[in-house]
């Protein structure tokens, strides 16, 4: 049966900022295999396959040691969702390979956006105008990093900015699956989709995989799952609006292991462009929070003591 977890925000901070190291990681990772480093390449359609296909076996055998079981799925949502995952999987995945992982991470960013336009138009959902404007300095971020005028525009910052609108889809299809099944099942059935969808697409241009790469698309599977379960978990232990602004730490790690690994050092359009976005996708979360700080505030002026001490 299923049991809320205690709200603990410290210990929340903590497993998101992990999960935002991981996903640095995977980032890395994606960039390692697309670029053949110290190696022959692969193509990103295979690279997501790893990705889905290890991460499925990852939650396939945790599902038979705790003797999972399903409900009855919502078949067109899930394939829908899966569909646009996987679209946005990977074409972040050929966008690490073409332009510095730091600049594609913070294109990705731009989701929640796209997420608040299509929650207007499907979900019905009011928009004021500080989510407005705040959408409006995202993109202006992303028009920095596409760079017009600076060399053209970049192809590796409009595949980025595609994966970015297919994650915002999926954000919204998420957000109605989350109100009609377990968080488990839905990851569990997302993966088994996905994979489907990225072998059929791989079969057209499937090499074998060194020895090496198998093991770096075991490690990739393995730790997208993970970073996955931390940030449920961390939703679980505290405030949506209190957790996601942690997410932003991304772009930290994979700024670190970009330059650990490839030397890769990000100019001043790059900061200026990651600072942007990272600015307007943060400004609603912290109102939010804050919103909410109040009223617990005044909650606890106008109840009793004894009925607002589960607000702490």
């Amino acid at each position: 049966m299923f049991k809320p977890a205690l709200q603990n925000s410290f210990r929340a901070a903590l497993m998101i900022t992990a999960a935002s190291s991981l996903i640095g990681m995977t980032a890395i990772l994606a960039k390692i295999l697309g670029q053949g480093f110290k190696g022959e390449s692969l193509h990103p359609l295979q690279v997501s396959t790893g990705r889905f296909g290890f991460a499925l076996l990852t939650i396939l055998i945790f599902l038979l040691i705790k003797r999972y079981k399903f409900e009855k799925p919502h078949y067109l949502i899930h394939f829908s969702r899966s569909v646009f995952g996987w679209i946005g999987v990977t074409c972040m995945f050929a966008a690490v390979t073409l332009i510095p992982v730091p600049d594609a991470i913070s294109i990705s960013f731009l989701n929640p956006v796209f997420a608040m336009f299509l929650a207007l138009l499907i979900l019905k959902e009011k928009v004021g105008a500080l989510r407005w404007s705040a959408a409006g300095i995202a993109l202006a971020g992303s028009i920095i990093l596409l760079r017009p005028g600076f060399d053209g525009f970049q192809l590796g910052a409009l595949i980025a900015f595609a994966a970015a609108l297919c994650f915002g889809i999926e954000v919204i299809l998420i957000k109605k699956l989350s109100g009609m099944e377990a968080p488990l099942q839905i990851l569990c059935i997302n993966n088994i989709i996905g994979f489907v969808i990225s072998l059929t697409a791989a079969s057209f241009v499937w090499v074998n995989p060194t020895d090496r790469q198998w093991v770096e698309l075991l490690a990739l599977g393995v730790i997208m799952v993970s970073a996955q379960a931390l940030t449920i978990q961390a939703m679980r232990s505290s405030d949506a609006s209190y957790v996601l602004p942690f997410f932003y730490l991304s772009l930290v790690f994979a700024t670190i292991y970009d330059f650990w690994i490839f030397k890769s050092q990000p100019d001043w359009i790059s900061f200026l462009g990651a600072f942007t976005i990272v600015s307007g996708a943060i400004i609603p979360s912290v109102k939010v929070y804050y919103d909410q700080r109040q009223n617990r505030a005044r909650a606890k002026q106008i109840l009793p003591n004894d009925r607002v001490s589960h607000l702490n």
